[in-house]
Parts: structure tokens; C-alpha cells; sequence
């Protein structure tokens, strides 16, 4: 394994001194191969960098149930005025998707916030 001490040029630790590319992460013995140029490096190349891992869990009320989603006001995206054909509401709300190609319009989904009819609209 080379040293620090044997490289081209300076930089900041976890990027290899000899051609700069980013390092990965340290292997089981405590070595790290160089992607691009296979220099292999030994842990001291990290310097003092701690690595750590955090994860950020959700609480449990994060997301409503599905009786809280079915309610009259609840709604899928922006609500609009627009008649249901189902229920005749005159609320739904929408989403689009560029489902066709590009130089084509957009594709856009209705549902309905009472009855949760959906429809379509090619625009």
C-alpha cells in the first residue's frame, strides 16, 4: 500500500492524491483501491474524516389512513372547478404526465374529491 507521503499532489482527504478521482469507501481490511488509476491507498488517505450514517424515521402519524383519505375535502393534487360526469361535483383535482412525446401536449388525470371518479384529458 502506498503512503500519503508518495503522492502527485495534494487534496483533501477521500480523493486519491495521486490522480484526484473520489475514493470509495474502505474495504474490510482497511485499504482502499483508487477507481480510476488502481492505486491502492492505505486508511490514512481518509485523514481524521469520521463517517457515519444517520437514519431519519417517519412518525407514525406522517401519513393519514385511508378512512382520514376518503373524506369530501380530501384531495390528490390542485382542485380545480370541473364537473364530475359521475356525481356531478364540481370539484376535482389534477395531475399531469408527459406520457406522449415531447413535442406533443401533456396528459392529465382528473379525480374527483367526492366520489373519486378519475378521467383523463389529452391537452
Amino acid at each position: 500500500m502506498a503512503s500519503k507521503d508518495d503522492s502527485s499532489f495534494i487534496t483533501v482527504p477521500g480523493f486519491c492524491p495521486d490522480c484526484g478521482s473520489i475514493l470509495p469507501l474502505l474495504s474490510d481490511q482497511g485499504g482502499v483501491i483508487c477507481y480510476a488509476c488502481k492505486r491502492e491507498w492505505g486508511a490514512e488517505v481518509f485523514g481524521d474524516m469520521a463517517m457515519t450514517h444517520t437514519l431519519h424515521f417517519n412518525s407514525k402519524h406522517t401519513y393519514r389512513s385511508a378512512k382520514e383519505a376518503d373524506n369530501e375535502d380530501s384531495a390528490e393534487g390542485p382542485v380545480v372547478e370541473r364537473r364530475c360526469p359521475q356525481c356531478q361535483n364540481d370539484k376535482m383535482s389534477y395531475a399531469t404526465l408527459q406520457l406522449r412525446s415531447a413535442d406533443e401536449g401533456q396528459t392529465v388525470f382528473y379525480t374527483c374529491t367526492k366520489c373519486k371518479y378519475k378521467e383523463t384529458e389529452n391537452s
